[in-house]
């Protein structure tokens, strides 16, 4: 592994003057017969059994184990990981909810013989990383060792015609170190070549690493047709709008010309929210917001309080498109805060998957709702170029090590954090694989927005 790391660190400097690594060089390195990786165990499905899922502990079902290198097949790619992040599905992952992981893997292991390799005693988790690929797999023609790269987490197989006019919508679409194995968590990763992107020169292999998942799963949900289609002077009702998601939906909103209204929890996040170029913020627990009684009664009386908020927010008007992950606690709010005509684009449920809400608000105003799912890859391609751009920043707040990759789950479980968490594996120290310094130090202000809060 240490002649892998000298390699990349020597490519790094290449952008110096110093002399180059080849592809060549990096097709001739030989592979360690194993790798460090964080896991899950199945023998341990049921460790938390009984608990309530506040109390269920990543700490205890995040493993650092030495993995053997997988087989790379056709149309795949080895990938040496410099650095990865922590998303809320490495969370799912590790308290084993809604279900245990291993029930994907065991499903995409009966798929072909290629496919069992996936279906082992242990799940390698992570849906993002940014490194250098070491192999391709038969038919990549693409992608080359010594390549630097990120890679978006949906894998898909496209043997059917219904995954052709949005990948999305194959029947065998998979998160990649979620619903199968070999993620990002790791020294290295298997991943299809259609996975991979260029990594943008300007950030570091953490910074890089970050955005992955939660930009490209923003851009469909905010951006995109198959999303809400966002335009110009769209009123945006982001929830947690300064989160490892909600980040990305409301520099969206800002750099589209629409009009982010932030739901925050404190006043150091709205401060983040500021910061991005926000100015319509509400501080859900400063002012009180409970859009529950109980367990199953709503306070419609506290979705017309918020309304009423909205609008002076916005001089009078309503919402146009709600931006929700939260789920049960807020989805009834959400619906009803919505205009005549408007739409509600949802992607998650952190808080619970059994929504509830007023029928009459959505069918008699003629609202839409829109299920949204990760992103295919030309959605991911473009929410990726926008970062390489530099219209889009990560929102990196905090770096653990790949053996702390526990703690930093811990911590994303139980909303300790913001924006997003990074998870460094080959990559020895922060700092590491900037290509292009000029471009940084234009943005270096709202590279660092999150770390400085």
């Amino acid at each position: 592994m240490k002649e892998i790391l000298d390699a990349i660190q020597a490519q790094t400097a290449t952008a110096s003057g110093t002399a180059a690594v080849t592809s060549a060089d990096f097709a001739a390195l030989p592979l360690p017969d194993s790798y460090r990786a964080i896991t899950v165990h199945k023998d341990e499905t049921e460790m938390f059994a009984g608990l309530e899922t506040r109390d269920k502990d990543p700490r205890k079902s995040l493993h650092l184990d030495d993995v053997p290198i997988p087989e790379l097949g056709p149309g795949e790619a080895l990938v040496a990981v410099m650095a990865s992040s922590v998303n809320y599905n490495s969370v799912w992952t590790s308290i084993f909810e809604p279900v245990s992981t291993f029930s994907f893997l065991e499903r995409y292991g009966r798929l072909s013989e290629l496919t069992k390799r996936h279906d082992l005693p242990y799940h390698i988790i992570g849906s993002d990383l940014a490194g250098v690929v070491l192999r391709t797999g038969p038919g990549v023609n693409a992608w080359n060792p010594g390549d630097e790269v990120v890679a978006h987490c949906l894998s898909v197989e496209l043997e059917s015609s219904d995954g052709h006019n949005d990948t999305m919508l194959d029947p065998e679409q998979r998160i990649w170190g979620f619903e199968t194995n070999f993620g990002g968590l790791a020294e290295i990763a298997l991943v299809k070549s259609n996975q991979l992107m260029p990594k943008p020169g300007h950030l570091t292999w953490e910074e890089a690493a970050s955005p992955g998942l939660v930009n490209s799963t923003a851009y469909r949900q905010l951006v995109s047709r198959n999303g809400a289609g966002m335009k110009q002077g769209d009123n945006v009702l982001i929830w947690g709008a300064s989160g490892g998601l909600g980040s990305y939906a409301t520099q969206f909103a800002l750099a589209g010309g629409a009009n982010p209204i932030c739901v925050v929890s404190s006043p150091q996040k709205a401060e983040i929210c500021r910061a991005m170029g926000a100015d319509a913020i509400i501080d859900r627990n400063a002012e009180g917001y409970k859009f529950w009684k109980d367990e199953r009664t709503q306070d419609p009386k506290e979705w017309k309080r918020f309304g009423k908020r909205i609008r002076e927010l916005t001089g009078g008007e309503d919402i146009d498109i709600v931006f929700e992950h939260p789920g049960r606690e807020t989805f009834g709010a959400s619906v009803y805060v919505t205009r005549k005509g408007g739409t509600i684009t949802t992607c998650a449920s952190t808080s619970g998957y059994m929504h509830e809400y007023d029928n009459r608000y959505l069918w008699m105003s003629l609202k839409r709702i829109i299920g949204s799912h990760f992103a295919n890859y030309r959605e991911a391609w473009e929410a990726n170029r926008l970062i390489a751009k530099g219209k889009i920043h990560p929102t990196l707040s905090k770096t653990y090590r790949l053996e702390d990759t526990g703690q930093a789950a811990y911590d994303v479980h139980r909303n300790l954090h913001q924006g997003k968490v990074g998870v460094l594996a080959l990559a020895p120290e922060e700092g590491l694989g900037v290509r292009d310094p000029e471009l940084r130090a234009q943005h270096i202000d709202a590279i660092n927005r999150f770390r400085n809060v």
